[in-house]
């Protein structure tokens, strides 16, 4: 007989309970499943271990489907289930086992040999439970007990009696508890013995799978990712997503309902307030309304806004009653999300205007306790800028506003301040949220008038001290920020000195845990020695930045400066090199996950002007629009210089000479840049060469110094078509580029010497000097000289050896000019593909570099290098790092 045929049965033993009253059948019936009920089959299977088990413990908080889940469970058992749902008013043992023995009697359980129902409602005989644990134990088929809404047993003397009768009836009786708490039994012990089974919120909690099939029995129709987000505002809880799904029916448009539901205005909150919140005591009730200002919790915290000091055991018994109090582990607790907006909006209602005083309470609690970023929320949601603006500068934590991961976060809870909030700290974040955007007329009058406010201060003392030191800190980091955006290198150096001097007053603490902003400063030096034409100071302040590891919280001044130093390694000749950076400032920023519009994009500049003189014009162009598209809000002179560069060199490759002449014009900034206006006329020079006007062409490089070897080699250039070829090689012979600067820069210094060997008829010192031009391109795939070199070039590239060292980067065709073989035009497939570290690693091997300079060049070890070596050879099926590149070459892997 089944535990569903069971139901209909009258009670073996007719009769009354022990006050008198007749039994309930109500509470011995199997709970009826809705029309709308899911069955999961997962927890189906989990609960079948309970027929291995003598105890299966369901627990969770209300709500969360665990009395259907056992209802379903049972329909489908084959063996007799008793069923008892439990009641508040009973107190007693007596009454207690009278009901258990009832609804055994009602599954066809008899009842103990020569024991009756207790009579007493406080008290059962020790003889009749031994004789009922005798009996279960000598059943040939075990029955299942179910006790739901065991919660309600509260009589610890109940939880030993039951567990006596558990113990001793052995095999005859499987215990399945259904319970919102912890139950008094000796869990600890079934544990250990593997006999138990449990299942517990976490498991009862919907899949998004599962809250899709539920709306879809409800006659919704929500795709799983929609679903998801439904799972995740809930946290699967079962009732909560059955009365969304019930509320949704009701709406004209259900999906968009179940996406953008308001709890504290449905079922759901009516659930909660009735099942969780009004069973509460008063003291309960108000501490729970009062911290559900909060994201998390602790007794202490607690207690600070209750003003009260019961929060700790009350925590602990509504974790312990799973009220929708979660646990975090180190005495720290969160609400289940809705029922914190229930109760926030319960709040507004019950204690309208307590909400910012709240806020304002816990703001000061977790500054003394050092949270800056739950600090900063409270501070705000209390409108409190003043204080909120006070902590982000006196923690030192400014450059958050220009880096990190939540950088965007910080800068829109800032962007809420009333124009009322008047104290240095405010203009502070003020002046760098201003900055930041390049906002330079507002954001220095912020600037300005927190130094004034700060100058006219009284020196404090203590704990006030180190604030205005971090604040004086401050002022230096925008000082440098508004010096880089104007092109001032002497304000950032002084800028600079200052932070020096103010350092030593700063709390070591703070700069430990802020290393962005040290970061962000020499990135600003940086950059404006760089824009001074300073390029060994610059690099001195770029590379400390650009080698260290600081986490996220760097990850962006370590693009930028890598980014500027990929500019300085192009602007010296060395277009490799200056790859190489860039990629590798793009890659740090991807594994932090940082947004696009981060930093200046002067890395995708640099790989674009290294774009145009390997003549690969289309990836030039790409590079641009991808620049030109994300919206970098650093709009400092070193990146716009470094925009028109690009772009000018770009327009005068496709031949739009006069485009290319407007592109150049110079950046306009404080300080005028030496070797922005030296490449700014290179550009002009260059184009109108391409005119046909030499003479121009030279006078604009007349005034450029020696020192940019570029400029001396296209004023070379100029004068060497301008038929004065003496002039060009004297140019040359004094400024020797060729000794100091790299392949970009020398490659076209020997093309301008073989070409007036060429004009002066000496071909034997024309081949020798194009052969060693076209031998230091190749590493680099230089082409753009070449192009640029004019018509004389060309009869010679066709001549042995020189036709040899251009085929196949220079000249198309294949790397010895001979007829196509089948297995040139068709390679064997990869193992398997390369990652992008094995792509970085294979495209260095392939510039001839040693496995010491592939691992400082990506800022590894050499044993991470030889490592991705292992790789790539296997990946490519060869064993040595000639046959990898040759190889790699074959699949354009390279």
């Amino acid at each position: 007989m089944t535990g569903w045929e069971a139901i209909d049965r009258e009670p073996a033993t007719p009769g009354t309970d022990p006050r008198g009253d007749p039994f309930l059948r109500t509470r011995f019936a199997v709970p009826t499943r809705p029309a709308t009920f899911l069955r999961r089959e997962r927890l189906v299977r989990h609960l079948d271990q309970a027929l291995q088990t003598p105890l299966t413990l369901v627990n969770g908080a209300a709500g969360a489907g665990k009395t259907l889940l056992v209802a379903d469970w049972t329909a489908k058992q084959p063996r007799p289930v008793a069923w008892l749902t439990n009641d508040m008013a009973d107190q007693g043992s007596g009454m207690f086992w009278a009901y258990l023995l009832q609804a055994l009697g009602v599954c066809g359980v008899p009842p103990p040999v020569g024991g009756a129902s207790p009579v007493d409602a406080n008290h059962v005989d020790h003889a009749l439970l031994a004789r009922l644990a005798a009996g279960l134990s000598a059943r040939d088929r075990p029955v299942t007990v179910v006790l739901d809404e065991y919660d309600r047993v509260s009589d610890p003397e109940i939880a030993e009696q039951l567990e006596f009768v558990l113990h001793h009836a052995g095999g005859g009786m499987h215990l399945v508890l259904v319970t919102r708490t912890e139950p008094l039994l000796p869990l600890h012990r079934y544990r250990a013995g593997g006999e138990m089974t449990e299942i517990r919120n976490a498991e009862l909690a919907f899949t998004p799978e599962e809250a899709a099939a539920l709306l879809e029995v409800h006659g919704l129709r929500l795709p799983v990712h929609a679903a998801r987000a439904l799972v995740e505002r809930t946290r699967g809880w079962a009732a909560g997503l059955r009365l969304c799904a019930l509320a949704a029916q009701q709406s004209p448009d259900p999906e968009t309902y179940l996406k953008d539901f308001e709890a504290d205005r449905t079922a759901v909150a009516d659930f909660l307030l009735a099942e969780v919140l009004k069973r509460q005591t008063p003291e309960t009730q108000d501490l729970l309304l009062r911290v559900s200002v909060l994201d998390r919790f602790c007794p202490e915290l607690a207690n600070a806004l209750t003003g009260r000091a019961d929060a700790e055991p009350i925590l602990t018994g509504l974790h312990r009653e799973n009220a929708f109090v979660e646990r975090l582990g180190h005495s720290w607790y969160r609400l289940h999300p809705l029922f914190g907006e229930i109760l926030g909006a319960h709040l507004r209602v019950r204690l309208p205007g307590l909400e910012p005083e709240l806020h304002r309470r816990a703001a000061r609690w977790l500054r003394r306790r050092g949270s800056l970023a739950e600090t900063l929320g409270h501070g705000a949601a209390a409108g409190d800028w003043e204080f909120t603006a006070g902590a982000l500068v006196d923690d030192l934590a400014i450059g958050r506003l220009f880096t990190g991961l939540g950088h965007d976060d910080l800068a829109e809870l800032f962007s809420r301040m009333e124009p009322e909030a008047a104290s240095p700290a405010a203009d502070l974040v003020r002046a760098a949220r201003e900055l930041s955007r390049s906002e330079l007329d507002r954001g220095l009058a912020h600037l300005q008038h927190a130094e004034q406010s700060l100058a006219a201060e009284r020196m404090p003392t203590g704990d006030a001290s180190s604030g205005r030191a971090a604040a004086l800190l401050t002022c230096a980091l925008l000082e440098a920020l508004a010096a880089r955006l104007t092109g001032s290198p002497q304000r950032a150096e002084e800028a600079a000195e200052e932070a020096g001097r103010i350092r030593e007053d700063v709390p070591a603490r703070l700069l430990d845990e802020h290393p962005e902003l040290t970061a962000l400063l020499l990135t600003h030096l940086g950059s404006t020695r760089l824009w001074a034409g300073r390029f060994g100071d610059a690099r001195a302040a770029l590379t400390e930045v650009a080698g260290g590891d600081g986490g996220d919280a760097t990850a962006l001044p370590r693009e930028e400066c890598l980014g500027h130093l990929a500019l300085i390694d192009y602007l010296q000749g060395w277009p490799g090199r200056a790859e190489r950076r860039a990629l590798a400032a793009m890659t740090g920023t991807g594994r932090f996950s940082l947004p696009q519009a981060s930093g200046s994009g002067i890395g995708l500049l640099v790989l674009a002007a290294v774009a145009v003189d390997r003549n690969e014009l289309d990836r030039a162009q790409a590079l641009l629009d991808a620049a030109a598209d994300v919206d970098h809000t650093m709009r400092d002179p070193v990146t716009e210089a470094g925009r028109a560069i690009a772009t000018a060199r770009l327009l005068l490759a496709r031949g739009d000479t006069k485009a290319s002449l407007e592109a150049a014009e110079p950046v306009v900034a404080n300080v005028v840049s030496p070797w922005a206006e030296g490449q700014a006329a290179l550009v002009a020079s260059a184009a109108h060469l391409a005119e046909g006007r030499p003479e121009t062409a030279a006078k604009l490089l007349q005034a450029v110094p020696d020192s940019q070897p570029a400029c001396v080699v296209g004023a070379a250039r100029a004068q060497l078509a301008a038929g004065e070829p003496g002039a060009a090689i004297e140019l040359l012979d004094r400024a020797h580029p060729e000794g100091r600067t790299g392949p970009a820069v020398t490659v076209r210094a020997s093309l301008v010497r073989a070409q007036a060997a060429d004009e002066a008829g000496d071909a034997v010192a024309s081949r020798r000097l194009l052969a060693h031009a076209l031998h230091e391109a190749r590493r680099e795939r230089l082409r753009r000289p070449f192009t640029e070199a004019g018509p004389w070039i060309r009869p010679l590239l066709g001549t042995v050896p020189l036709s040899g060292l251009a085929a196949g980067w220079l000249i198309p065709g294949l790397p010895h000019g001979g007829p196509p073989r089948p297995e040139d035009r068709l390679p064997a497939p990869v193992v398997e593909a390369l990652s992008a570290r094995e792509r970085d690693v294979l495209q260095r091997l392939a510039q001839m570099m040693s496995t010491e300079e592939i691992a400082a060049d990506l800022y590894v070890s050499v044993n991470t290098v030889k490592t991705h070596l292992k790789s790539v050879y296997r990946k490519l099926a060869v064993n040595r790092r000639h046959d990898a590149v040759r190889r790699a070459r074959e699949l354009r892997l390279l």
